[in-house]
């Protein structure tokens, strides 16, 4: 799967979108939970994209060689970033709000705190 063109495409698509958040994150468009969320769903979209490529050139060419070929990985393409987007959304979502992490969080922050002013 990580190779050749689908690995590119997802790199590049994967990479535009994080480059589009960190801009809104720097210019205090969203907060850093809403960023930790879009860069899950960032990555899996790239995978997604990758694995959509890959099968869908696949597929394409079991019912129809060559132009289906074509066919089958753009729309793989597009399916698995829709796909992967919304999965990574979804988990990036569940750990961010999730008590038991933001604890966590609040902790290993509090202790970075102490340790740096003492």
């Amino acid at each position: 799967m990580l190779q050749g063109g689908s690995l590119w495409a997802g790199l590049i698509s994967g990479g535009i979108s994080e480059a589009q958040d960190v801009r809104n994150l720097t210019k205090g468009q969203m907060d850093k939970k809403e960023f930790a969320v879009k860069t899950t769903g960032n990555v899996t979209g790239a995978i997604g994209v990758m694995a959509g490529i890959e099968y869908g050139a696949m597929l394409g060419t079991t019912v129809l060689p060559g132009v289906g070929t074509v066919v089958g990985s753009v729309i793989g393409g597009i399916l698995g970033n829709s796909l992967g987007q919304r999965l990574g959304t979804q988990a990036g979502n569940a750990i961010v709000q999730n008590p038991l992490v933001n604890n966590l969080t609040k902790t290993v922050s509090q202790t970075a705190t102490n340790v740096t002013t003492t």
